[in-house]
């Protein structure tokens, strides 16, 4: 089998409907109809479900001159079209986490300088006679002075400008950002809906591993894509290797797995492996305070579910822990091993409750 990611197109590329939020496309096209547009939208929901994508349509079907009531679609072959896919449209600007120079990597966060001239950009006349969009991508990304210098655009919102808040996790937006928002929620797809917007990709996978890949992915194709780029597949099984040695954690094996995801490169992996981490942790629960058992797999056995089951407190607070370790350790530079240890350590410490 022949893997390759080479042919899948970027949000700003993507043509076609937008597969799963038909409902989402309709209340903007309600609004636009209506004449009740805000002047920002907050897209909110899971990572990697098309909030991007469906920013990027909007940004078209507005920068082209809205050509239809019913449909937010804008044909491949416009030139409107063109000049997004390629970046060079005059009244669309998008912010993003920037590139540290001192440190030769991504930042960890969007920072005021990456927000600032926002405002003016917006202020400026449309290039093009119509409208000018900006779209911020992981709009939770920014820290408190990229929130404070955006949030003085929305108090004072140009005419004729359009700001469009891509967020995986709204809640840590400040709430004077959000109040000055409409809010648009996109859940995750079903999960035919998942597969079949997966499969679509050329990647080169066999229908199996789309299936399983989209179940691990809980609806999220942008996900299933991500874990399939860091070897999700033998990556989940070695995971899953450790943690059925629980609650008699296999150190060595732990270790390697730790050491495994702490080399120079492995970034991806290692965030493909604390997004199944979680995954699992949240199965177990399910599967103890339910007993329902979670798509793709993703579960604990045994000893470890019967401990879930007489102590779901206890696994609750390992939930809450391996979250922050893995929302704090790029942010502070923390070791990978050590962070993969830990988490490690604490699950076998509930397993054994």
């Amino acid at each position: 089998m022949t893997v390759s990611f080479d042919d899948i197109p970027a949000p700003a590329e993507a043509q076609g409907r937008l597969i799963g939020h038909d409902a989402a496309e309709r209340e903007l096209l309600t609004a636009w109809n209506g004449g009740r547009m805000p002047h920002a939208w907050l897209f909110a929901g899971p990572q990697g479900v098309g909030k991007e994508t469906l920013a990027y349509r909007l940004a078209r079907y507005v920068l082209a001159g809205a050509p239809q009531r019913d449909t937010l679609d804008v044909a491949a072959d416009d030139a409107v079209s063109r000049r997004v896919a390629s970046g060079g449209h005059a009244d669309l600007k998008t912010v993003r986490v920037g590139f540290d120079d001192k440190r030769k990597r991504e930042r960890s966060e969007i920072v005021v300088d990456d927000i600032r001239g926002l405002g003016d950009f917006l202020r400026l006349t449309p290039g093009e006679g119509g409208w000018r969009v900006a779209i911020v991508d992981s709009a939770e990304r920014m820290n408190r002075n990229a929130a404070n210098a955006l949030l003085k655009v929305l108090e004072e919102p140009p005419a004729r400008a359009l700001l469009i808040l891509v967020c995986h996790a709204p809640g840590r937006l400040p709430a004077t950002v959000r109040s000055r928002c409409g809010t648009l929620r996109l859940g995750p797809l079903a999960r035919d809906q998942a597969i079949q917007l997966f499969g679509s990709w050329r990647t080169g996978l066999d229908d199996a591993s789309i299936a399983t890949l989209a179940d691990l992915a809980d609806g999220s194709p942008g996900r299933a894509l991500a874990l399939a780029r860091a070897g999700g597949l033998d990556l989940c099984q070695e995971l899953l290797a450790v943690l059925d040695s629980l609650p008699a954690l296999d150190i060595p094996a732990a270790h390697a797995l730790a050491d495994k995801l702490a080399r120079p490169g492995q970034e991806a992996a290692f965030r493909a492996a604390g997004d199944l981490l979680l995954r699992w942790v949240h199965g177990t629960i399910r599967m103890a305070a339910t007993g329902r058992p979670a798509d793709g797999g993703m579960v604990a056995s045994g000893p470890a579910l019967a401990a879930a089951r007489s102590g779901l407190e206890g696994w609750l607070a390992v939930w809450e822990k391996l979250n922050r370790l893995m929302t704090q350790v790029e942010g502070a530079n923390m070791d990978r091993k050590q962070t993969v240890l830990s988490a490690l350590f604490a699950l076998d410490g509930a397993a054994r409750a």
